[in-house]
């Protein structure tokens, strides 16, 4: 509101505006504006600004609350088991955020691409690579075997695609082959797809995933 009266103020001089104006205009704004919008007061929530409605005394705050997971408690067998799952854990927390990324990458890439002939793809794909090697080998060098086994199988659930699937119709198949060949030398498989229902470890993933995408791990 602050902002519009300084609109009015700006448009028309001080001396212009008497003070039935300025009053009319401050009702004008909390009568019919601020309700039009289904507005009716403002309050806090942990010290931000929200919106919230009036009913009879009560100020109501409207707030979208984030999904909150219900699990029942991990039953770890033994120490070792355990270990494991907080290992799990660091790893997901590590690669999560890249597999977003690549996933955000891809459809920006894909929606660059629309209309581009096949000769126009591979050129605009050939400077695309040479710019994501450039910025983030640096980065993913810095990842463990381990780590990198997890972002293959998170690459898979964030893009529906697995890592050779996406690397063949972006680069080709030659090229597909040749990294999935690099992959399996270094124990890893640019085949592995993620499934929830179908996979045990799986499951335990997209668990971690979600508690930690709201906030509870």
């Amino acid at each position: 509101m602050c902002f519009l009266l300084s609109y009015f103020c700006t448009c028309y001089p001080i001396d212009l505006l008497n003070m039935k104006q300025v009053l009319f205009i401050i009702s004008f704004l909390l009568g019919f504006v601020f309700p039009a919008f289904g507005v009716q007061s403002l309050g806090t929530y942990e010290g931000q600004i929200a919106r919230a409605h009036v009913e009879g005394n009560d100020t109501i705050l409207d707030l979208q609350l984030p999904m909150l997971y219900v699990y029942p408690p991990m039953e770890f067998k033994n120490e070792k088991q355990e270990k494991f799952y907080w290992a799990t854990v660091s790893r997901v927390k590590k690669t999560l955020p890249y597999a977003k990324l690549i996933g955000g990458l891809l459809r920006d890439v894909n929606k660059q691409m629309e209309g581009m002939s096949e000769r126009e793809r591979k050129a605009f794909m050939k400077t695309k690579e040479d710019e994501l090697v450039s910025a983030y080998t640096p980065i993913l060098k810095k990842l463990s075997l381990k780590q990198g086994k997890m972002l293959i199988r998170l690459v898979d659930r964030e893009c529906d695609r697995t890592s050779y699937d996406i690397v063949k119709e972006l680069r080709g198949g030659f090229r597909a082959f040749f990294w999935q060949g690099f992959a399996k030398v270094l124990g890893a498989d640019l085949k592995v797809e993620f499934d929830a229902d179908k996979s045990e470890d799986d499951k335990i993933v997209e668990r971690i995933i979600n508690l930690v995408e709201s906030g509870q791990l």
